[in-house]
């Protein structure tokens, strides 16, 4: 998509040189997805203690149905 934006150069400049980004798109590209990964992050860690989530391997699981069929 193209569009027409105004810029810091030096921020541009910047983040060029901190990503080896080759272009600006690149660069402004890499940033955004920074960006976008590191305000993930920090919503994962607002749930921190907020959710409780149960995982039973299937390995696990199966054990359980044969011990409840020797049991029962």
């Amino acid at each position: 998509m193209r569009t027409t934006l105004d810029l810091d150069e030096k921020l541009v400049t910047e983040v060029m040189k901190t990503t080896k980004a080759k272009t600006k798109t690149e660069a402004i590209h890499l940033a955004m997805a920074a960006l976008i990964r590191r305000e993930k992050i920090e919503q994962l860690k607002a749930l921190s203690g907020k959710l409780r989530i149960s995982y039973v391997r299937p390995s696990q699981k199966k054990a359980d149905q044969r011990r409840c069929k020797t049991q029962g």
